[in-house]
């Protein structure tokens, strides 16, 4: 590797997203003097970047690197391994691979956006469809995950085959796509295996996720249960084997299937044009459903992960055409991602206060995972025998445990990487060589911004603290405001100090520093800053203006 990291005659791997934390993938392999990129994905902010929705990794590394870079190859299609492409293609400026599944919503994304034109986007075949790019020959083995077309990476380079997993799981009787068996993995490993790099998500959980069949009896059961009651089911839109799932269900249970949710309309779409939910039965529209006597419908609906604006988040709120009354029945069949435990709860409790009844799936087997517990790791293990394990898609207590179920099931080697360590895979032995940036981006508004630049680290302080704003007009006579200080009582005593503070502070200002207006400014702001603090224990965000200054 040169100076400049370019990767001359060995293989190396570098994460910028995902290893250290789940969600926001991307990985990149380099050989002979080109990059790789798997995955392209984002995560969803949470209260640590005030107003902002998007955070993206920070690709500045392969930025700069653009014209060594050949490819992005696409594993499926969440938003934590596809989020980022709209934003990013066309900076990057190279083809775009996926199947057709998650080839159809990375199109839709590029429409939104208005690149479609501008982006190269190719549709490998969905089962074992394999290309070239540089020194790479990529191949799709497809594998059970919780949505159409989970995929992992077959990648032959001149040191040997990398297996990427992407997000996996087993699934002896899986409602969606035929994943690759056992014999085929099996002989994958016996034509020798490098390197895995491999989920790491349920590493801590000592039993299998279990079947998407478990979940279908599991529903049908808890659906039926609640004979006579208007039952919503609330799941990830992009879960197509719950879906039909649910279709199956309605239809066993007598219900209409009434959708509720853009995104859900949206994965219905691309998941018929691409001969998935062939059987799903009739949908029927809000007016139809509560038409019906209540026992007759089921609903699906988006938002159980508690996002505010989602279809169940506003059935909670009765702001919804779906309306809900008490007696019934709500069935959570998703997984509750942390750092969503808040908003989960608010609308759980708004449920509650109206007599709606819920069901999750800690009381009832109507969810499974769509990663590998412990079991299905070491059967992989078992099935590849690889030389090097490389654990990803997970938090570092995550690869950690990972590495060590790795080596205590006979894996020679396993490297624990985290975002920005540039890992040699092959020639020689295996480990870290470098450390280059890996941060964070933020979607602020419309514009991408450094996650710790100086918006949202201002943002947060005004969160935490408030602000002032201190006024001065041309004779030096104080106006004090204050934002978000907790002083609803004594705002107008706080005030009158305040000011007073700071017109003692700039009659002590003499000669030259009473006529120069940065000093002028900064003894009225540290004179307000220090009555704020004396009145509230805050340490506010302060801003002077003084007359003749632009606003």
């Amino acid at each position: 590797m040169k100076k400049d990291f370019t990767p001359e005659d060995e293989l190396l791997f570098l994460a910028l997203g995902g290893s250290g934390e789940i969600g926001m993938n991307v990985n990149l392999y380099g050989c002979r003097g080109q990059w790789l990129m798997v995955d392209l994905g984002m995560t969803f902010s949470g209260d640590e970047y005030p107003g902002v929705d998007l955070v993206f990794a920070d690709l500045d590394f392969i930025e700069e690197r653009a014209v060594d870079l050949i490819g992005v190859v696409l594993t499926h299609a969440h938003e934590d391994h596809i989020g980022a492409v709209p934003y990013f293609a066309q900076e990057l400026g190279v083809p775009l691979y996926a199947t057709p599944f998650t080839a159809e919503l990375v199109r839709r994304k590029l429409i939104e956006a208005g690149i479609e034109n501008q982006i190269e986007l190719n549709v490998i075949e969905r089962e074992h469809g394999s290309f070239h790019l540089g020194p790479f020959e990529i191949t799709y083995i497809p594998l059970a995950h919780s949505i159409a077309e989970g995929n992992a990476l077959q990648i032959e380079t001149p040191y040997g085959r990398v297996f990427h997993t992407g997000d996996w799981k087993l699934d002896d009787d899986p409602l969606v796509g035929i994943p690759a068996t056992e014999e085929e993995l099996t002989e994958i490993g016996d034509e020798g295996v490098l390197a895995l790099v491999c989920d790491s998500t349920n590493v801590f959980n000592s039993a299998p996720s279990g079947s998407e069949s478990v979940v279908y009896q599991g529903l049908l059961e808890e659906v039926k249960r609640w004979a006579g009651r208007r039952v919503v089911v609330t799941t990830f839109a992009s879960n197509v084997a719950r879906l039909q799932t649910l279709g199956h269900v309605a239809e066993e249970t007598g219900r209409a299937l009434c959708i509720a949710g853009r995104s859900l309309d949206r994965i219905i779409e691309v998941a018929q044009m691409n001969g998935y939910l062939r059987h799903f039965p009739p949908m029927v529209d809000f007016d139809t459903a509560m038409g019906l006597p209540r026992g007759e419908v089921l609903i699906l609906a988006t938002g159980g992960q508690g996002e505010p604006r989602a279809a169940l988040a506003r059935m909670a709120e009765d702001n919804h055409p779906i309306g809900l009354v008490h007696g019934d029945v709500v069935l959570f069949s998703s997984r509750q991602i942390p750092g969503n435990e808040l908003a989960i709860g608010r609308v759980q409790n708004l449920l509650a206060e109206r007599g709606i009844e819920m069901v999750t799936d800690r009381q009832s087997d109507i969810h499974v995972s769509g990663h590998p517990g412990r079991p299905e790791l070491e059967a992989l293990y078992g099935w590849l025998r690889p030389e090097i394990l490389v654990p990803v898609h997970g938090e570092m207590r995550h690869m950690q445990e990972q590495a060590r179920l790795g080596r205590a099931s006979g894996i020679p080697k396993a490297v624990v990487q985290k975002n920005g360590d540039i890992v040699r895979l092959a020639p020689g032995e295996p480990g870290k060589l470098a450390q280059v940036r890996a941060g964070r981006l933020v979607l602020d508004g419309d514009i991408i911004v450094p996650a710790d630049g100086e918006a949202i680290v201002t943002r947060r302080r005004l969160a935490r603290d408030g602000m002032l704003i201190v006024a001065l007009d041309e004779q030096r006579n104080p106006q004090v405001h204050g934002f978000g200080l907790p002083l609803d009582e004594d705002y107008a005593e706080f005030v009158a100090e305040a000011e007073r503070d700071v017109t003692d502070a700039l009659r002590r200002l003499k000669g030259p520093k009473a006529r120069d207006r940065e000093e002028v400014a900064e003894a009225a702001r540290l004179a307000a800053r220090r009555a704020a603090q004396r009145w509230s224990g805050k340490k506010p965000q302060t801003r002077v203006i003084l007359a003749g200054d632009r606003a």
